[in-house]
């Protein structure tokens, strides 16, 4: 079956509105300049692109992995290299930090404690990487099909569960949602960025590890993110769809519903576990709707169409625009963020909702060609924040040529 063919199925022949030709091909060349310019040639055969030069001049894992993706789709090598490098110091026993100092001195050492690598981890997403290299017409090596099996056993097998079942974080930043209204249940007091920076250090300090030194758990942040539950049940699901792993599939299958279990049809979104989720866990963000990759519902696809909700000019927004805190310019209080945006279209045009996906499409291309290809911006107008350019957000370019 055609690319096309497969479109139409998935979409009941609806004919979802596209960019005029130019427009594409003007974000792939910009795309393709920007991915070029954070390239970083390494000894070996490796190599990596830096999100950005100055803010994030180091490699990190899922930044890595959805730069594999654009890689794969322009038809690049380094789709498989990144992807290698991003995996190269994976603890045997299947952990994989988050941030390697590959091209550099580690000025960190002291605050992970080891050399040259971080000591936590980050959404898992050489899954979908590796089965975008194999969609693209690309075999990956054999070890690194089984870097990324041991990498999600890792999570599946020996991170610590939350009374329903859930993953457990060891840390905010493993969610890649760094300041998420959803985790404000383990600050004592009321939310301000200081205490939330203070807290983010602190937390590294009561993480319980491996003998390896792996994270296992962390007593005083038990938060079980249905973001990031969804998004190692998809990566599962993804490298099962390419390796015929049937373990790996009935364990992503156990998650899903463990998840399903989570929905709240009152606030159309799910609910994160944990002893500090009953404060802050239900929360409507846009990351909480990430189990739309595995459990498809009419009624959350709708929330992104729904200006009421998350959808925006340049969204969609990164909280609902009805809660209190909600604020389009505050670090994870409401800007609209590339990689989030890239990963509910790939729910909508999966699973039955075209018009989602189209919006998706029109306010991502919006926002990243306002913003300057800004690590993240204002969803209302724009705005640049954060590093700028920064190399995800050239998933644009994928959005828009799909």
């Amino acid at each position: 079956m055609t690319a096309e063919a497969e479109r139409e199925e998935r979409d009941g022949g609806h004919e979802a509105e596209r960019l005029p030709a130019a427009a594409v091909g003007a974000l792939r060349a910009e795309a393709s300049g920007i991915l070029e310019a954070a390239w970083r040639e390494l000894p070996g055969g490796e190599g990596f692109c830096v999100p950005h030069a100055i803010t994030y001049p180091w490699q990190w894992l899922w930044d890595s992995c959805f730069h594999a993706v654009v890689w794969a789709r322009l038809g690049d090598e380094r789709a498989g290299r990144e992807l290698r490098s991003a995996l190269a110091d994976q603890d045997d026993d299947g952990f994989v930090p988050h941030l390697r100092y590959a091209s550099g001195a580690n000025p960190h050492a002291a605050l992970w404690g080891r050399p040259s690598t971080s000591s936590i981890t980050q959404p898992p997403m050489y899954g979908h990487a590796l089965a975008e290299l194999v969609r693209a017409g690309t075999a990956p090596a054999d070890d690194l099909v089984e870097r990324a099996r041991l990498g999600l056993r890792f999570l599946l097998e020996r991170r610590h569960r939350s009374p329903s079942g859930l993953i457990e974080l060891c840390h905010p930043w493993e969610s890649g949602c760094d300041d998420s209204q959803r985790w404000d249940g383990v600050l004592d007091g009321a939310w301000t960025p200081e205490l939330w920076f203070q807290a983010k250090g602190d937390l590294l300090l009561s993480i319980e590890r491996s003998t390896a030194g792996a994270p296992l758990r962390n007593p005083a942040f038990p938060v079980a993110s249905v973001g990031f539950n969804a998004l190692v049940a998809f990566n599962a699901l993804e490298l099962a769809a390419v390796t015929g792993d049937a373990s790996l599939e009935r364990a992503a299958g156990e998650l899903v519903s463990a998840l399903d279990a989570r929905w709240d049809p009152s606030l159309v979104t799910w609910r994160d576990d944990g002893s500090t989720a009953a404060t802050s866990g239900a929360v409507r963000t846009l990351d909480a709707l990430l189990p739309l990759l595995v459990s498809p519902r009419p009624a959350a696809f709708e929330q992104l169409s729904d200006e009421r909700a998350f959808a925006a000019l340049c969204g969609p927004r990164g909280v609902h625009a009805a809660e209190p805190m909600y604020d389009p310019q505050r670090y994870w209080r409401g800007p609209a963020w590339p990689q989030l945006t890239y990963l509910l279209w790939l729910a909508c045009t999966r699973g039955g909702a075209p018009d989602e996906a189209s919006s998706l499409v029109r306010s991502m291309v919006a926002g990243a060609s306002s913003s300057g290809f800004a690590e993240y911006w204002d969803p209302e107008v724009g705005a640049p924040l954060g590093a700028v350019p920064q190399s995800w957000t050239t998933l644009s370019w994928v959005m828009a040529d799909s």
